[in-house]
């Protein structure tokens, strides 16, 4: 193959086939995320100027850095927010807590010293305001998160007492009353609580909306990144393709007749893209002009043999779908397609019809 052989050749093919890959399987990782986009579409409503900050927010492409950076923020302000509502029921868990009633909730229950011995059978988690101080004032990060945990371990103090004690007995009495006396604080409390819960679901929602636009912009690049690739890719392969077949022997007198009768038995699309092969090498070639002067003779080599390749290609092809199928359905098939024939072959008779005479006319003079 002159001064590339065939061996660098089948390397280089290798190479490009390679790139086509490795492109191929960040095609799929680009649409396999946009499909799952699609089906976990995160919908927030919101009105007024905070659907407009959304909008901006959409219109900003900025570096996943920042983007983490933000998340950051947001959350430790959430996190001030919510440690200020605990500090607020804080209030709440010590007028309870000075309540003449509230003195046998103090402290957990001596089980032992008090002989309950089925205590812990009766009762799943046991749980008192003392505990509930303790890790209300926690350092260590295992303290409460949300206002809601200090509330429920609140509520299980007094439904404790009251689920192992009967209701005539003393502390059953005066858990119920307690727990009366915190929902009615709860309730006027609740508000501020619902009200920091929605603000954090939008501040949620707009985190997970910017993660989303960072993501989009990375896949939106690599997409770009692979349509570039692509395109050097199918530049490698044909430059590749010119350089073998400008290495390729001449076409004999009978191979171009052979391909000049091999055109006319390719479906009119396959005929049409041919003709598009033949129109890269020639400008002045009209693939689409009502009549269509294809001479054989007149056409390059790399032409030629890039016709061949095509035409051989595109015939195994049509006789694929006839081979698997049985002589009924054959039948129907050339029925059906006599019918497209005649309904839709003007065109490919012209072209068929100007080949022909072209290779009768050259096989004439080889005669004489």
């Amino acid at each position: 193959m002159g001064d590339i052989g065939l061996d660098e050749y089948q390397l280089r093919v290798n190479q490009v086939l390679s790139q086509v890959d490795r492109i191929e399987e960040r095609v799929i990782e680009i649409d396999q995320f946009y499909v799952n986009n699609s089906k976990n579409q995160v919908n927030v409503s919101r009105g007024g100027s905070a659907s407009k900050e959304k909008d901006k927010d959409k219109e900003r492409l900025v570096t996943n850095g920042k983007k983490q950076q933000d998340v950051a923020i947001r959350e430790s302000i959430a996190t001030k927010r919510m440690q200020e509502l605990i500090r607020q029921f804080g209030t709440i868990l010590n007028q309870i807590s000075k309540h003449k009633f509230a003195w046998p909730f103090m402290e957990p229950v001596d089980v032992k010293g008090l002989g309950l011995n089925d205590y812990y059978e009766i009762i799943e988690k046991p749980m008192d305001f003392g505990t509930i101080k303790k890790q209300m004032e926690a350092k260590d990060g295992t303290g409460y998160k949300h206002v809601r945990e200090i509330y429920s371990d609140v509520r299980l103090v007094f439904k404790n007492a009251m689920k192992y004690n009967d209701e005539k007995n003393k502390f059953h009495v005066m858990a119920k009353t307690l727990l009366e006396k915190f929902e009615d604080k709860w309730m006027q409390f609740l508000p501020k609580v619902v009200e920091e819960e929605r603000r954090h679901e939008e501040d949620e929602a707009e985190v997970q909306l910017n993660v989303q636009l960072a993501q989009e912009a990375a896949y939106a690049k690599m997409a770009r990144d692979i349509s570039n690739e692509l395109f050097e890719a199918d530049m490698h392969l044909e430059e590749l393709r010119e350089t073998l077949v400008q290495r390729c022997r001449k076409m004999s007198t009978e191979e171009k007749r052979q391909l000049g009768t091999a055109l006319t038995r390719l479906s009119t699309e396959d005929l049409s893209r041919a003709l598009e092969i033949v129109a890269q090498s020639n400008p002045g070639f009209i693939v689409n002009a009502e009549e269509v002067d294809l001479d054989i003779d007149a056409q390059s080599e790399s032409t030629l043999w890039r016709l061949k390749f095509f035409v051989k290609d595109a015939l195994q092809a049509q006789a694929r779908p006839l081979a698997s199928t049985g002589a009924n359905n054959n039948i129907e098939k050339c029925e059906n397609n006599n019918n497209n024939v005649n309904n839709n072959s003007k065109r490919k008779r012209e072209i068929c019809d100007v080949l022909a005479k072209t290779v009768k006319k050259k096989t004439k003079k080889l005669g004489s």
